[in-house]
């Protein structure tokens, strides 16, 4: 999986000039999408087939500061996927350095508000995460 490229804009920044904290959760949700997409199940793609995929959890660990114009590369994979839920988690460096981990815990629903069963009713998606799970790489 390569990783997701995040370039630190001006508005990003807070007073004294430091990535507002916020922005994290938004750079996980960016990153989140292109790994959907480069695993072949992006978001649209999901939804046209019934599947919501709403956040249930956040974490998140801030390790060193980021500023404008930083480019931040953020590192995305499955950590754990269960017959409801999946947590993915998150790697952000800044030349070199870590400066965030994360994860996100998401569920699957479908139009009804019902929870899928992912490795039932999309064994292929199902398949796709399972294969960036930490003991598959």
């Amino acid at each position: 999986m390569k990783p997701y490229i995040h370039k630190v804009n001006y508005y990003e920044t807070d007073k004294m000039g430091i990535t507002h904290h916020s922005n994290y959760i938004r750079f996980m949700e960016e990153a989140r999408v292109d790994f959907m997409e480069q695993i072949g199940y992006g978001y649209d793609k999901m939804e046209e087939s019934g599947v919501g995929s709403p956040v249930i959890g956040i974490e998140a660990n801030y390790k060193k500061t980021t500023t404008f114009p930083d480019v931040i590369e953020v590192s995305v994979r499955a950590l754990k996927i269960s017959a409801f839920k999946l947590t993915i988690g998150y790697e952000m460096k800044c030349k070199g350095e870590v400066v965030f981990t994360g994860s996100s815990m998401h569920c699957f629903l479908d139009a009804n508000g019902r929870p899928v069963v992912l490795e039932k009713n999309f064994p292929e998606f199902y398949k796709a995460l399972a294969e960036t799970l930490p003991e598959n790489n």
